[in-house]
């Protein structure tokens, strides 16, 4: 076995995972000063083979203001980069059974969340990584084995065969919902860990570019929507790409797709549910990707567990060791579109953490392995990132969850319309501004995890989640139940007035009726 990283003097930080949380956390590190090794599993993304060879099972991003708040702390350049191969959709398109639509706008100022593909943004962050001088990427390295007490790791080089022993100061497991670097932690942490795969799963389909009157691509649907077709127990969503084609994602429970097995059947199924899509998708066309495209699982991960006996807290590190973030902590259902910007959130958190600490490569000690001393700083930063983080990971992906309800059941009936219209009109007259707006707010939160911590005035919990990331996801969960008390006995006192007003109308017209004989 050949050993790497053994000279002393280097502050070493390993990524394990270069999707684009791992990405974005490796960009942070190396412009404070580390020297970053990032080591992925999978192929270069940006390879031609590849790409020739990767399945589809990659839901479009739909990327909002806590994910590009993120980019912007790490790096504003990149930021802007990134938002102009963006697409922004400013609100919900509900097809209904029909094929009439409905427009339900996210935000009462306007603001909108922007659809992205996600191997386009993997790419763009893996590029950028790649001309940082102090990153170093090495691909189709898979790591065996982690022992956090000597700060060291076996990696096996998939292309020789040959296991690498590494060293490290300090290292971020960003390896996604299987993480081994969460079960390397789990044997030193004392974590509980749930998984729980629910009973559906997705396909992922793709809807063609149309042609205008002169024969150029354009979009079949109006690309500044997030389209959904809600039916109850199931739903399609279509999300716009660059080159005026949707990506297409299909939800439903498994015993549902797994009566569509024949092309007769899946022709008949969508005629019946998604009448007005079929012909944009193109028979031909779904029943080849149906054919070709895998059924994907959906899982929701929360990591956590008996508290530490320093932090008091529920354990996401070791030390001043080692930190999880991304779907290695928290993979979560995608109905709330937070799970990338929870993970750059992670980063964002993290990096303010750090700095308000102390933390810099500087202040590590020389050497590696076991000898090093422990540094008290990295160790109160890690230690304040899981005593802070924990409730509001718990609190998105719990929200995640809800939202599919709504997504492919609630926007249909009237009792949800009624109460967000309501919502919007409380918002209207309790909010003049947003302060996320402010600039001064912003260029806090490259040193502050969440400076709101109180909001004021009535915010749709929407809102709080998709366009505020000056508040936490635990914060806005918590003000947005207080919220929906009030709309609830609102909504039931106004049934009760209404169904009062029409008794009393009633028993009018009878006893006109009667004195009238």
């Amino acid at each position: 076995m050949s050993v790497s990283g053994a000279e002393d003097g280097v502050q070493r930080a390993i990524v394990v995972g270069a999707g684009p949380v791992g990405c974005l956390a490796a960009i942070s590190l190396a412009k404070a000063g580390w020297q970053v090794y990032v080591y992925e599993a999978r192929p270069d993304l940006r390879l031609p083979s590849s790409k020739a060879t990767t399945q589809q099972r990659s839901i479009n991003l739909a990327i909002s203001s806590r994910g590009i708040a993120a980019l912007q702390a790490i790096d504003p350049a990149i930021s802007e980069r990134f938002l102009k191969t963006a697409i922004p959709m400013r609100g919900r398109m509900i097809h209904d059974i029909k094929g009439n639509q409905h427009s339900q706008l996210y935000d009462k100022d306007g603001q909108c969340i922007y659809s992205i593909d996600r191997a386009l943004l993997n790419e763009g962050l893996l590029s950028e990584a790649s001309m940082v001088p102090n990153i170093h990427l090495f691909f189709r390295h898979k790591v065996l084995a982690i022992d956090l007490d000597d700060r060291t790791m076996i990696i096996r080089n998939l292309d020789s065969e040959k296991d690498i022993r590494t060293a490290f100061h300090f290292c971020i497991g960003a390896d996604g919902s299987y993480s081994i670097v969460r079960r390397q932690l789990m044997r030193v942490v004392r974590m509980n860990f749930q998984q729980e795969y629910i009973p559906h799963e997705y396909i992922e389909l793709k809807m063609p570019a149309g042609h205008n009157e002169h024969g150029k691509p354009s979009f079949s649907l109006d690309p500044n929507h997030l389209h959904i077709w809600p039916r109850h127990s199931f739903m399609l969503i279509a999300l716009p790409n660059k080159d005026c084609s949707f990506t297409c994602t299909l939800f439903a429970p498994t015993y549902e797709l797994d009566r569509l097995a024949t092309t007769q059947g899946i022709s008949s199924w969508f005629k019946t549910h998604f009448s007005d899509a079929l012909p944009l998708l193109g028979e031909e066309k779904l029943f080849h990707d149906f054919a070709n495209n895998p059924r994907s699982p959906l899982i929701t991960i929360k990591a956590g567990g008996l508290p530490c006996i320093t932090s008091g807290a529920e354990p996401y590190h070791y030390k001043d060791r080692c930190v999880i973030i991304g779907d290695a902590a928290h993979a979560m259902v995608p109905f709330y579109g937070q799970g990338l910007n929870c993970g750059f959130e992670d980063v964002r958190v993290l990096q303010a953490l750090l700095q308000d600490c102390g933390v810099t490569p500087g202040s590590a000690l020389p050497g590696l392995g076991k000898e090093v001393l422990a540094d008290s700083r990295l160790s109160n930063a890690l230690s304040r990132y899981t005593e802070t983080r924990h409730e509001d990971l718990v609190a998105i992906c719990d929200l995640a969850m809800y939202n599919y309800i709504e997504m492919r059941h609630s926007v249909t009936t009237p009792l949800y319309l009624f109460k967000k219209a309501l919502d919007n009109f409380l918002y209207t007259i309790s909010s003049w501004h947003s302060p996320f707006l402010e600039s001064t707010v912003r260029a806090s939160m490259a040193t502050i995890p969440f400076p709101t911590r109180t909001p004021s005035g009535w915010i749709p919990l929407y809102t709080m989640v998709t366009f505020r990331p000056d508040i936490s996801y635990g914060t806005a969960k918590t003000k947005a139940a207080r919220q929906a008390k009030i709309v609830n006995k609102v909504g039931w006192f106004g049934a009760v007035l209404m169904g009062a007003t029409g008794l009393y109308w009633t028993l009018r017209v009878l006893r006109s009726t009667s004195s009238q004989r």
